[in-house]
C-alpha cells in the first residue's frame, strides 16, 4: 500500500512542477519604460507584476529635442514629394531633345538661346520692379 502511495506521488510531482512553472512564467501585466538622465536613479517597480526599463542619457540631453528630430529631413527619393520627383525625371530625359539647351541632340543650341532670353527676361523685369519702388535710403 505504501508503495502505491508512493508510485501516485511520483506520478503526481511532473503535474506539480508544471503548475508551478505556469506561475512564474506569466508575462508581467505592465511595462513601464523611463528616460533617466545623469546621476537619476531608475524608479522602483509599484506592483510585483510590473517591470521598469530604465534608458539612462548624459544630462546634457535633458532639454534638447530629440536626436531623430534634430536631423534634417532625408533628400532621398523616397523622401520627395511625387512633383519633385516628375520634374527630376522630365529634366533627366529632355537631354538631346529641341530646346533642351543640350550638348547632345539636333534642336539643343535653340533651348540655350530660350533659357539667355528667359533669364534676360526676369532680370529686367527685376530692374523694372526696383525702379518703380525705391529703397529706403535712397
Amino acid at each position: 500500500m505504501v508503495r502505491w502511495i508512493l508510485v501516485a506521488a511520483l506520478a503526481a510531482s511532473p503535474a506539480m512542477a508544471q503548475e508551478a512553472e505556469k506561475t512564474s512564467n506569466a508575462p508581467p501585466q505592465r511595462t513601464r519604460s523611463v528616460t533617466v538622465y545623469g546621476k537619476e536613479e531608475c524608479p522602483k517597480p509599484e506592483t510585483e507584476n510590473e517591470v521598469v526599463v530604465c534608458a539612462r542619457k548624459d544630462e546634457s540631453e535633458r532639454f534638447r529635442i530629440p536626436s531623430e528630430l534634430r536631423n534634417p529631413p532625408s533628400q532621398e527619393a523616397a523622401a520627395q514629394s511625387w512633383a519633385n520627383r516628375a520634374e527630376t525625371m522630365m529634366e533627366v530625359n529632355r537631354v538631346g531633345l529641341p530646346d533642351s539647351c543640350s550638348p547632345v541632340g539636333t534642336g539643343g543650341q535653340t533651348g540655350c538661346n530660350q533659357q539667355l532670353l528667359r533669364q534676360w527676361y526676369q532680370q529686367r523685369k527685376a530692374q523694372q520692379q526696383a525702379e518703380q519702388f525705391p529703397r529706403a535710403g535712397d
